[in-house]
């Protein structure tokens, strides 16, 4: 699951981001409104943990104008404010929940997994390229009748390239869903996962899956 934390917070926004990471979630952070808006608007997030209390625009005109905009990923509202009426304007504002300051990390991540098996029941299933296919809820990979052992890191790769199965994606485009926004070793990391996950997924005989697009990116497409 692809996080993005919106809080002014630093030291909480970077707690949150060190503890999300060790429960091997892919997290970013954004300290304002506008950039919150940026962020989400151009890559895929899951969930976005939004404060309501930022400089420049604050989290529910964020909420309202990421609706507005198509955004469909569950928000989680992050404030210190604890009244009912400011729980139902987040609500009214296009949130999924709520969670008032202070609270405990292991109620986030509760919080997180209930967001997450909404995720899960909004899918009409696996996803398949030709024999190819990647089941969510099982976490499992399987070619015809052969099982893929992926790493976590692989199995993200993996699933970015089949949500966009026959779309060229360049390797920034790559980094940015499967890695994240500050990620600072270079786009040559995707050629090498790359290589790892192709390695994996076509074994001698198998047709070719993942098609490299010179000077552009790859694809996960069935052989034409």
């Amino acid at each position: 699951m692809r996080i993005l934390i919106v809080e002014d917070e630093v030291a909480l926004a970077e707690t949150l981001r060190r503890g999300l990471t060790e429960e091997h979630y892919v997290v970013d952070i954004v300290t304002n409104g506008r950039d919150a808006l940026d962020y989400a608007l151009a890559a895929p997030y899951d969930v976005i943990i939004l404060d309501i209390m930022l400089p420049g625009m604050d989290g529910l005109t964020v909420c309202r104008r990421l609706r507005e905009a198509g955004f469909t990923g569950h928000i989680l509202m992050l404030t210190a404010l604890g009244d009912v009426d400011d729980r139902v304007h987040g609500l009214d504002s296009g949130a999924d929940d709520y969670l008032t300051k202070p609270f405990a990390f292991k109620e986030l991540l509760a919080r997180l997994r209930a967001l997450s098996r909404r995720v899960r029941e909004m899918q009409v299933g696996p996803l398949r390229v030709g024999d190819l296919v990647l089941d969510e809820t099982r976490h499992e990979v399987r070619r015809g009748n052969r099982v893929i052992e992926l790493s976590p890191l692989e199995f993200r790769l993996l699933r970015c390239l089949m949500r966009h199965a026959r779309q060229v994606l360049s390797r920034d485009a790559i980094l940015s869903q499967v890695w994240s926004f500050d990620y600072a070793g270079g786009s040559n990391v995707v050629d090498v996962y790359i290589r790892y996950l192709r390695h994996k997924i076509e074994t001698p005989g198998e047709p070719k899956l993942l098609h490299t697009v010179r000077g552009v990116g790859y694809k996960l497409a069935e052989t034409e």
